[in-house]
């Protein structure tokens, strides 16, 4: 963000003693308004705008070069500060530092942060998502409203933050270039179902007698005696009207677990492989993800992820009472 002249100083001030605002001033003069509150602030203590004197000493870095740093990382935001600098000569004739470095990204507006993960997509599930899209493009907002949706969510043991940062501008979370994409699997965790509709919510649902080996996750037999039958089925029969949405897992396609709900008489919406991001549940998860993710000191077994679990579940339950979201758990 380039710096104000003297002039601009001069006339931000002017501004200010007219009675405008500082947030209004920052808006005409493109800076961020803790800029106008500093440069009010040392209006006030030494009746001046001039800058503060600095000590002289030279940029380590030329224009060109801050250039060069900048496009570097747009075009590759998982490159760090630290191997940026390593390849920049400085006017001391030495590679820059990091902190040099970092500073020059954020005064072009690149902020340090958590990639957005995102499953792997091909064109064929792009398609997929774009048909069932156009589908469903002339739905009103009563029959979205009888659409009961549904997802399972793994949370492991290993939940952290996630080390790697991206170099991204503002605006850009969900970039291509900003994404990493991965099938999350693997450690010991507890398995979660869930279902939220208009006014309504089913669950959460702790699986039991998940185990940690492979083929010992959520079956088909697993799914309809811990989901179906006690949660699902009684819902339905209360609210005939109403539409099911579960993705393709297998426990959800398998033919036992569709003929259950063909004989119920459940109407299944559609629904395109690999699309969490279209499933308005994921919010809950992400925020189920955000209270264990402030657990300290991390859970180390399964016992401990279940009580973390079952606390972070009653702490969004008093959460959503204040903002008038029944959360059954």
């Amino acid at each position: 963000m380039p710096r104000l002249t003297s002039a601009e100083r001069e006339r931000a001030i002017g501004r200010l003693e007219a009675g405008d605002t500082p947030e209004a001033v920052a808006a005409t003069f493109q800076c961020h308004i803790s800029t106008i509150y500093r440069l009010l602030q040392r209006f006030v203590i030494t009746g001046s705008t001039a800058d503060a004197e600095r000590s002289g000493r030279p940029r380590v870095t030329t224009p060109r070069q801050d250039r060069h740093i900048f496009r570097s990382h747009v075009a590759h935001p998982f490159t760090t500060a630290a191997e940026t600098a390593r390849t920049v000569i400085g006017t001391h004739q030495a590679p820059i530092s990091r902190q040099t470095a970092s500073r020059r990204l954020r005064f072009r507006g690149l902020r340090n942060c958590r990639p957005a993960r995102g499953p792997v997509l091909t064109v064929r599930h792009r398609q997929a998502r774009l048909h069932w899209a156009q589908g469903h493009l002339n739905w009103n907002n009563v029959r979205w409203q009888n659409v009961l949706f549904s997802d399972e969510s793994r949370f492991c043991i290993d939940h952290a933050d996630g080390r790697v940062r991206v170099w991204r501008r503002s605006g850009y979370r969900y970039a291509d270039n900003c994404v990493v994409e991965n099938n999350a699997w693997g450690g010991p965790s507890l398995m979660l179902w869930g279902a939220i509709g208009h006014n309504q919510v089913l669950g959460p649902v702790i699986f039991q007698g998940l185990g940690p080996g492979p083929g010992n996750g959520v079956t088909a037999q697993r799914y309809m005696d811990q989901v179906l039958h006690p949660h699902v089925l009684p819902f339905f029969q209360a609210h005939g009207n109403w539409v099911f949405q579960h993705d393709n897992a297998r426990p959800h396609t398998a033919r036992a677990t569709q003929d259950l709900l063909h004989r119920s008489g459940i109407q299944v919406m559609p629904w395109p492989a690999l699309s969490p991001d279209m499933n308005p549940i994921e919010q809950f998860w992400d925020l189920l993800q955000t209270q264990l993710n402030r657990v300290v000191p991390r859970p180390t077994t399964v016992a401990d992820l279940d009580r973390a679990v079952r606390q972070a579940l009653t702490n969004i339950l008093c959460v959503s009472v204040c903002l008038s979201v029944r959360v059954c758990v």
